[in-house]
């Protein structure tokens, strides 16, 4: 299930001013994957972005691939 791990950890790096700080922790359960993604301080508004935008799109993306391959995922920022 890594692959949606995977996407996301590529998009937040890609939008990140410091990505050596992006990490994405996966949490696995019989149907279901929550992430966890952890940033820089500085780069917290820019993955959250204007009114949420940003971080509901990597949420749609991740719910997507995840609906692939039967799973319902959830993605956090912490």
């Amino acid at each position: 299930m890594s692959a949606v791990k995977d996407l996301v950890e590529y998009i937040a790096k890609s939008l990140a001013d410091k990505p050596e700080d992006v990490q994405v922790s996966e949490i696995e359960g019989a149907t279901s994957l929550m992430l966890e993604l952890r940033v820089a301080p500085e780069d917290m508004g820019r993955m959250i972005g204007r009114e949420g935008r940003t971080i509901n799109a990597m949420r749609s993306l991740a719910r997507v691939l995840g609906a692939k391959q039967g799973k319902k995922v959830t993605l956090e920022i912490v």
